[in-house]
């Protein structure tokens, strides 16, 4: 019995946090790297490089005589080229960790639902937003697959409705009990509408922009989804992903948004299942 206790000291004496380090690090790396290619982020990867390249020179060129540990910087000057170029990926990641996904009891039955019916859930939604557009009334729709936080959708009022555009200009109509919140379509229904979303800390954000256009941002800055926004000052319609913002979206840029959340599973005899 004492052989053992001397053998589990020994296994502790010479543990080595410094080798724990570096895998964590290397994972690190390695994940958003795939992350990168998964995405085809070209970009991001060209600026990470240059971070890391930079910061790596800067401090080679101001201490030429470092030794012994002094290869970890590599690791660790790439992971924080990562934390700068990834910031939005990282909190998404962060934030996500255990947080519960809401699933409604219709949500959690597969559902197959023909080409037809997608096309006039497509269009519904483009003609209520530029309906609403037109008459200056904002709204704030939020397109899900089951990725949203439970308690986003339990700030709203759960309604697991079919999908038209009556219905969803007569939820923001203004003075309406949910037109100030946000609506989540998920899949085939809109779930839930007058939900309260994350605002984005984001500087650089037009001053312009109100609170709507922040929830907007925000969010998908946290979960995968895409926020379809009307300004309610300007009638000017955004689509928001993945934290970046484009406006002046016309017909064709909301059919390519709706088309991309629809479609991508879309299986060979024109069917959906959702």
């Amino acid at each position: 019995m004492k052989d053992v206790f001397v053998r589990i000291e020994e296994v502790f004496r010479e543990f080595q946090p410094i080798g724990v380090l570096e895998i964590l690090l290397f994972a690190i790396i390695f994940y958003y790297l795939f992350r990168v290619l998964k995405t085809n982020n070209v970009k991001g990867l060209i600026a990470v490089f240059v971070v890391f390249v930079i910061a790596t020179g800067a401090v080679y060129i101001g201490n030429p005589a470092l030794s012994g540990y002094s290869y970890l910087l590599f690791p660790f000057l790439f992971v924080a080229g990562l934390l700068i170029v990834f910031n939005v990926e990282v909190k998404r990641d962060i934030l996500n960790i255990n947080a519960p996904k809401f699933h409604s009891e219709k949500t959690n039955h597969q559902q197959v639902v023909s080409k037809d019916d997608v096309e006039r859930y497509i269009n519904d939604i483009i003609k209520a937003l530029q309906n609403m557009s037109k008459d200056n009334i904002g709204a704030l729709i939020i397109l899900a697959n089951d990725n949203l936080p439970a308690q986003v959708l339990e700030s709203g009022v759960i309604l697991d409705a079919d999908i038209s555009a009556q219905l969803i200009e007569g939820i923001f109509f203004p003075k309406a009990p949910l037109h100030d919140g946000a609506m989540v379509i998920n899949n085939y229904k809109i779930q839930a509408a007058g939900c309260f979303l994350p605002l984005t800390q984001n500087v650089n954000i037009p001053k312009e922009l109100g609170t709507r256009h922040r929830a907007g941002i925000g969010v998908t800055e946290t979960s995968n989804v895409t926020a379809l926004i009307v300004s309610e000052e300007t009638g000017v319609i955004t689509i928001a992903q993945r934290g970046k913002i484009s406006r002046y979206a016309d017909y064709d840029a909301l059919r390519h948004a709706l088309n991309e959340y629809y479609w991508k599973d879309l299986s060979a005899d024109g069917r959906r299942k959702l």
